[in-house]
């Protein structure tokens, strides 16, 4: 059973930074692809930021040069750094394992003076 637990969440004034961090059990971790997704207050879940396996990293285009996905096998822990953050960043964030159906309880990042 895949479990999810993210962390790292908060309040911070805009241009501010917050370092997420995802640890994962239940699944051979180093060989999955791993996302980072969030959702605001009435809008849809989107994606943020996604490491494949081997190191292969994608971002949306709203998260550019602001924010830096990574991963720690050794951990089994994919992390969130998030730099320069504005207020329409402000959601719960959450990591998921590629193509499973399983979320952690999410961490809410607020961003507001």
């Amino acid at each position: 059973q895949v479990q999810l637990v993210e962390s790292g969440g908060g309040l911070v004034q805009p241009g501010g930074s917050l370092r997420l961090s995802c640890a994962a059990s239940g699944i051979i971790f180093n060989i999955r692809t791993m996302d980072w997704y969030r959702q605001a207050p009435g809008k849809q879940r989107e994606l943020v930021a996604r490491i494949t396996s081997g190191g292969t990293i994608n971002y949306a285009d709203s998260v550019k040069g602001r924010f830096t996905v990574s991963r720690d096998n050794a951990k089994s822990t994919v992390y969130l750094q998030m730099n320069s953050l504005k207020p329409e960043d402000t959601a719960v964030y959450y990591c998921n394992v590629r193509f499973t159906n399983s979320w952690g309880q999410g961490t809410q990042v607020t961003v507001s003076s």
